[in-house]
């Protein structure tokens, strides 16, 4: 799998929480999740639970706001 366009909601979960995000609450089909950081501060994502997450979704929205690249997500989702 090396497609932003084919990840589903359960990878992109098991990424996050390999990443020391952990699942907060869930309303609907969108799943919360939060890790703090070394400096205090707290950073919160908000993961739609569908079969397959949109790319622009995934890279312009939760993985900007993390500062992740999609080579970092791809490499956490083949681990």
């Amino acid at each position: 799998m090396g497609n932003l366009s084919e990840v589903s909601a359960r990878d992109a979960l098991r990424v996050f929480q390999k990443a020391g995000f952990s699942i907060m609450s869930q309303r609907g089909s969108h799943i919360k999740m939060r890790r703090a950081l070394a400096t205090g501060k707290v950073e919160t994502i908000i993961v739609p639970n569908h079969k397959h997450i949109k790319e622009g979704t995934l890279k312009k929205g939760i993985l900007r706001v993390i500062g992740m690249s999609t080579k970092e997500f791809l490499s956490l989702l083949k681990k």
